[in-house]
């Protein structure tokens, strides 16, 4: 879709000039994490992960998130990546006979709304390498503060992708089918994919590093839920990580 490959050029596009101009906070963060090693698996793998986030955006009149050294209010932006391994019918016997699906990277963002005791965001991805659709993601979370360098958080997610996306992932065509495999024939469409719930626990060491822990379950809906893929393993997956994060401000 020449649409999902322009869209990541053209929000570039349009923040660069504000950025420029702009006090910029961020956070970044790396570890380990724990996940089902395709959509619909039944046992988990454990891989490397990452995340980032814009915190605080000021330029002319107009400010997005908080002053330096206070936690982010009000509107912010979101850079969002996601990393979806290889799936490869040699490496699963429950797979046998699939065709392979290229590690895909996807990159995009969206909009996000911080107050002091809850967060909402809005994120639309577009994938730049193993696929070409467009995926989306809304959730929320209420934020508990016990002690000043604790932070909770627990919400709901809801995921969504487009029919490309839906086909690719939760689909098997006729070549596939029986293909020393027990997998049937099945067309999906797009929509929402998956529906879930996120809890997290982050420590602050200082006001630049921290620590935290995730876990995530979802479900999948519709088409996906009825995929000889998913019915066959797993309709539910669960995913675990710990990152350390760094702050960093220019």
């Amino acid at each position: 879709m020449l649409f999902s490959r322009l869209l990541p050029a053209a929000l570039l596009t349009a923040l660069l000039p504000v950025a420029a101009a702009a006090q910029t906070t961020l956070s970044i963060g790396l570890g380990p994490q724990s996940a089902p090693g395709y959509f619909g698996a039944s046992e988990n793998e454990t891989s490397l992960t990452g995340a980032f986030s814009i915190q605080e955006l000021n330029f002319g009149p107009f400010s997005f998130g908080g002053s330096e050294g206070d936690t982010a209010q009000g509107f912010g932006f979101a850079g969002s990546v996601r990393f979806i391994g290889e799936r490869n019918g040699t490496d699963y016997s429950e797979l046998v006979g699939t065709a392979q699906i290229d590690a895909a990277l996807e990159l995009g963002g969206g909009l996000t709304y911080t107050a002091d005791n809850f967060y909402i965001f809005a994120l639309v991805r577009s994938g730049v390498t193993g696929h070409n659709s467009l995926v989306g993601e809304l959730g929320g979370d209420a934020i508990f503060r016990p002690s000043a360098p604790v932070e909770l958080r627990v919400g709901p997610r809801f995921f969504f992708g487009d029919d490309e996306y839906a086909q690719q992932y939760f689909g098997v065509t006729a070549a596939e089918a029986g293909n020393g495999n027990t997998l049937t024939e099945y067309t999906t469409t797009g929509g929402m994919l998956s529906r879930g719930i996120e809890a997290s626990a982050s420590y602050a060491f200082s006001a630049d590093w921290g620590l935290t822990g995730t876990v995530r379950y979802d479900e999948f809906t519709n088409d996906a839920a009825d995929s000889p893929i998913v019915l066959q393993g797993s309709d539910n997956a669960t995913t675990a990580s710990l990152l350390v994060t760094r702050r960093f401000s220019f």
